[in-house]
């Protein structure tokens, strides 16, 4: 697994890597904030009480999701250029999006039924 993970990053560097992996977790953190709070319903968020536990406004979402949004843009245009084509982009940002989905999955769902889903409301 290791030379198959090294040889798809040969031709990056490591803050390369790091910037095409932090600007998928920021792509991936934006959407569930964004979408809940264009929906006008509350979310968990860092401005909650207490942090990432209670629900923030469905406008702090929206505003949070936009701010993680603009964050993976400057990480994956400005800094790095993205290239979806290119195999060692796609499992670098893969990579990211999964790393944050999971964690978002296992975070999220303590609270919205996620993790059993038996006891769902």
């Amino acid at each position: 697994m290791q030379t198959f993970l090294m040889g798809a990053f040969s031709s990056l560097n490591w803050g390369q890597i790091a910037a095409y992996f932090f600007g998928a977790a920021f792509l991936s953190n934006a959407i569930p904030h964004f979408v809940s709070g264009v929906m006008g319903q509350p979310f968990q968020s860092p401005f909650a009480r207490p942090p990432g536990q209670g629900h923030s406004s469905s406008t702090v979402n929206v505003l949070w999701g936009f701010l993680n949004l603009a964050v993976s843009y400057i990480l994956l245009c400005r800094v790095v250029s993205f290239d979806l084509v290119a195999t060692d982009h796609a499992v670098a940002f893969g990579l990211g999006m999964l790393a944050m989905g999971l964690m978002s999955a296992r975070g999220f769902g303590r609270f919205n039924g996620g993790n059993n889903p038996r006891d769902a409301r």
